[in-house]
């Protein structure tokens, strides 16, 4: 539940960030005194003849120009004070746009290489963690995520971490009355600042990059880092905790193409980029104009992410990032037109407050006792001793329940009341009553009729025997003294003899129905697995039957090893033989058990298949035949409302061939029912059978790559040296490459303590996650270089 608390109107705040160059134009580009206002001059052209209205001047207000300004000044102007109110439950933005090359990137993530040169991002997370430091009073929790927005679609740079995978379905962008959210975009809980910066560098790696005239690595993608916060109070037991979280963007910079060059793949690249900052320039314009209703979120995927930051609850930053150079004017000009639009934007930044639903449960609780006790004190003082407040009891709902029966018998005259439960519960003992005596009016039409099913011939043939039909299947009623029956009655009968059927109606039925319980979900299937390998069987008797979960279990467990001891082995041949034929020899041989296994979870796959497909076509029959007698049901109404309705004391007289298709109609429905939860319980189980067939298929495939680089690739005497005692399994990676893996990267580390610690000791964790993202990536190009040269 999210309850943001207003606040006032304010407008967004906009800095400009001057990339410094060797050959600044002082005449064409001037700062204000102020340093919040920036002057840009042009010469008129005078290609354009005497007569020229060429605009010549610009003046833009701005909050703050960054000219020659350090990393540190630029964070402390433009980011400290969003973040610090981010733990106070403001939401916070902070965007960088500019064009290509303009420093964009440099001032939003900085030089990973260098700790004092590390960017607004990285600076972020240190002062959110510190900050967390200082709040012992607090219980705070940071997640952060990394979205990427390359060629309108939508990509999880962390989605190359182990336990979170590339996404089966693609992300989508989803609005509740909570905000906007990616649907399918992984948030990762971190616990310490180390954390933070490892998935940072993580999804910095996964980025898109490409090099043209202006930059050697352009960003070919818009980014956001979102660092979400949750701070619940210690010492307080309100139930309200607060939230926020801080977009930190990374625009794409616009790009030229006649300056930049682009070609191919970079120039698609390029035509995506301009047309989203065309469109966010669009929505920007329209925030800024206070009698526009519609605003275009929706034209592209970057407007539609940060609806909730342009012009939502919260504070918004945006630093433009421009060239200091004459020949960029053009650019600049646009770039600075861009940020005086921003500033007329205004936002309603607001604290979000939720509220925590097992924290107001233990509150409510302990109200409502407080309330029992004065509730209680309350009626001792107006001598109303006899009232409780507690839950009725078995004994008090029977009594109830004795009140109301004589109340409707007539021995009681009034029923009293004491207090609001107690009504409820009476007339709920109405309502059982009433059920009760539909259900005995039931059982004794029940046992008024007898009762069979035309279509059962045996059930004819046996009624005819007994007098009971005639040739024609004509069925005969039987006097009850109150009414009277339909049919031919035969001439053996005399009047005033009861004719007994020799069988009931449950006897008779001989629709074949499946004993309900016969197929619980999952539970009490043919299945079996074995507790020692991932394998389906079939139990001697159906009392032997396991639980899913176990065999859930089970299939986790490692396949057993069957090969043979390497003196044993045979001569290794000159020539590797291909792989079809070896994996034929492999199924024989080391991997007979794993086949065997596979062979029969495949074959009870099929059988399951097999059954499922027998259950539809039995459900089909069961819905033509509901169908059938849905009309002929229909047929009979028609008929008793054309020639009149007879009621009997209020209940309503129908012939005895309409009350059997009643009947007949309501056991289909009741075996459709059971066809069809026996249908569900199959499919459920041939997903699980699919499911092991397919880990059997993977594992068996695996382990033939293994046997074969071991067979017939890696040298004898490296796998002698692999045998004494390494971790590294044979046929995966040379041991001479993984054992030089983290060197050099250690050496690195070891120099870099030496020269930056003493300078900045806040460094620690900012290089220990650098040095652990780059040794897994060089660890997982050293696999995938092995991959390529065993394919060769």
């Amino acid at each position: 539940m999210l309850r943001p608390r207003m606040g006032t109107r304010k407008k967004v705040h906009a800095f400009v960030r001057v990339k410094p160059t060797d050959n600044f134009p002082h005449e064409m580009i001037r700062y204000g005194d102020d340093n919040k206002s920036i002057d840009i001059l042009l010469k008129k052209d005078t290609r354009r003849g005497v007569v020229n209205n060429q605009q010549t001047d610009w003046s833009f207000k701005l909050d703050g120009v960054l000219h020659d300004a350090s990393q540190d000044l630029v964070y402390e102007t433009v980011a400290k004070d969003v973040v610090s109110q981010a733990l106070d439950g403001y939401n916070g933005t902070i965007m960088c746009y500019g064009q290509t090359g303009a420093g964009k990137t440099y001032t939003m993530t900085g030089a990973t290489e260098n700790y004092k040169h590390r960017g607004i991002l990285p600076r972020a997370l240190q002062q959110v963690f510190r900050m967390i430091e200082e709040r012992t009073t607090h219980a705070i929790t940071v997640r952060v995520s990394y979205l990427e927005i390359y060629n309108e679609s939508l990509f999880d740079l962390l989605s190359t971490l182990p336990y979170v995978g590339p996404s089966a379905t693609p992300m989508t962008i989803v609005e509740n009355p909570q905000g906007v959210f990616i649907k399918g975009l992984s948030v990762h809980l971190t616990s310490q600042e180390e954390d933070a910066f490892s998935l940072l560098f993580e999804g910095e790696t996964n980025r898109v990059i490409a090099s043209h005239t202006m930059n050697k690595n352009s960003s070919r993608s818009h980014c956001i880092f979102t660092i979400y916060v949750e701070s619940h109070s210690r010492t307080l037991s309100d139930e309200k905790y607060i939230t926020s979280k801080i977009n930190l963007v990374d625009l794409a910079g616009s790009e030229r193409l006649g300056k930049t060059g682009s070609e191919g793949r970079v120039l698609k690249e390029a035509t995506y980029i301009n047309k989203s900052l065309s469109f966010l320039e669009q929505a920007i314009i329209a925030l800024g104009d206070q009698k526009r209703d519609h605003i275009p979120f929706r034209q592209c995927k970057l407007t539609h992410a940060l609806k909730d930051s342009l012009g939502g609850n919260c504070n918004m930053v945006l630093v433009t990032n421009i060239y200091g150079e004459a020949a960029q004017l053009e650019e600049t000009l646009s770039s600075l037109r861009f940020a005086s639009r921003m500033k007329l934007v205004t936002t309603e930044p607001a604290i979000n407050e939720k509220y925590d639903a097992e924290r107001m449960v233990k509150n409510l609780e302990k109200e409502l006792a407080l309330l029992k006790q004065e509730l209680a004190i309350h009626d001792s003082l107006a001598n109303r001793t006899l009232v409780n407040y507690d839950p009725m009891d078995e004994v008090q709902i029977a009594e109830i329940n004795s009140q109301v029966r004589r109340y409707l018998e007539g021995t009681l005259d009034e029923i009293d009341i004491i207090n609001l439960r107690q009504i409820q519960e009476v007339f709920n003992q109405f309502r059982v009553v009433l059920s009760q005596q539909e259900q005995e009016i039931e059982s004794a039409l029940r046992r008024k009729y007898t009762l069979i099913d035309k279509n059962d011939f045996a059930a004819i043939s046996a009624v005819q025997k007994a007098g009971l039909a005639d040739v024609n299947g004509h069925l005969v009623g039987e006097p009850d003294g109150q009414g009277f029956g339909l049919g031919v009655i035969p001439f053996s009968f005399k009047p005033g003899k009861k004719i007994k059927s020799k069988k009931t109606f449950k006897d008779q039925l001989s629709i074949p129905v499946r004993k309900e319980g016969a197929s619980s979900p999952l539970s009490t299937k043919e299945l079996d697995i074995s507790p020692s390998k991932t394998q389906l069987i079939l139990p001697p008797r159906d009392g032997d039957v396991k639980d899913m979960r176990d065999r859930e279990t089970s299939s986790t467990e490692p396949f057993p090893s069957d090969s043979p001891k390497e003196e044993l082995r045979p001569p290794r041949p000159s020539t590797p033989p291909s792989k079809p034929v070896a994996f034929e020899d492999f199924k024989n041989e080391r991997g007979s058990e794993i086949n065997r296994i596979f062979k029969e979870n495949k074959s009870i796959l099929n059988e399951r298949r097999k059954r499922a497909s027998e259950t539809t076509q039995r459900i089909n029959a069961i819905k033509q035949e509901i169908d059938t007698t849905k009309e002929a049901l229909n047929v009979q109404k028609a008929l008793r409302e054309k020639q009149g309705e007879y009621e009997n004391k209020g209940l309503m007289i129908i012939d005895e061939e309409e009350f059997l298709l009643i009947l007949k109609l309501k056991d289909l429905k009741k075996q459709y029912r059971a066809e069809y939860q026996d249908l569900r319980d199959l499919r459920a189980e041939i997903q699980y059978c699919q499911h092991l067939v397919d880990q059997c298929r993977h594992r068996l495939l695996t382990e033939f790559d293994i046997w074969y680089n071991e067979s017939f690739f890696i040298p004898e005497d490296l796998q002698v040296a692999l045998k004494s005692g390494c971790s590294i399994r044979p046929g995966m990676v040379p041991i001479n490459r993984v054992v030089s893996l983290g060197e050099d990267d250690q050496d690195k580390f070891s120099q870099l303590q030496q020269t930056m610690l003493p300078e900045g000791p806040e460094s620690v964790s900012f290089y220990n996650a650098k040095v652990k993202t780059e040794q897994k990536h060089n660890y997982l190009k050293a696999i995938t270089g092995l991959q390529q040269v065993n394919k060769k």
